[in-house]
């Protein structure tokens, strides 16, 4: 069987990815897709330490943050809500949000993201990835 089109070839995904420590070890960022129908957003993205040995810390605002309408249509900065960690989401049009994380921007020692929906969904998209696979051969999406 070949590499497929998407999976094991450019990403692979973690769908209930809130509170979940990502690793980037396996590809070179990871892009977090938050929804929710009404209401407000609140995402906190961490950095931590896959050996255990380092707190965990925030990313002092180095990611990308997008909103978009959940039906598809045109992405734009959400840059007014964002903090060092927190990216807070009230446009009720615009009720998806992505938050991109490159693996080069995390803190020298640390090797995994977080992203923590305080409301809304979380699905984590580790792309780039460094080897690819087909589908059934990926290792563990939560495997340093």
């Amino acid at each position: 069987m070949a590499i497929s089109a998407g999976l094991g070839r450019v990403f692979n995904v973690i769908h209930q990815a809130s509170g979940v420590n990502v690793p980037l070890t396996q590809g070179t960022a990871v892009s977090f897709v938050s929804f929710l129908d009404a209401g407000t957003q609140a995402l906190a993205i961490t950095q931590t330490d896959s050996k255990g040995v380092l707190s965990e810390i925030d990313l002092n605002g180095d990611f990308y943050a997008y909103k978009g309408p959940g039906v598809g249509g045109t992405w734009s900065v959400l840059t007014d809500t964002t903090t060092d960690n927190d990216v807070v989401n009230a446009d009720a049009t615009n009720d998806c949000v992505v938050i991109t994380v490159k693996a080069d921007l995390l803190t020298n020692g640390y090797d995994r993201v977080k992203c923590t929906a305080a409301t809304g969904t979380c699905i984590a998209i580790i792309h780039d990835l460094l080897t690819q696979r087909k589908p059934s051969n990926l290792r563990s999406s939560l495997t340093a």
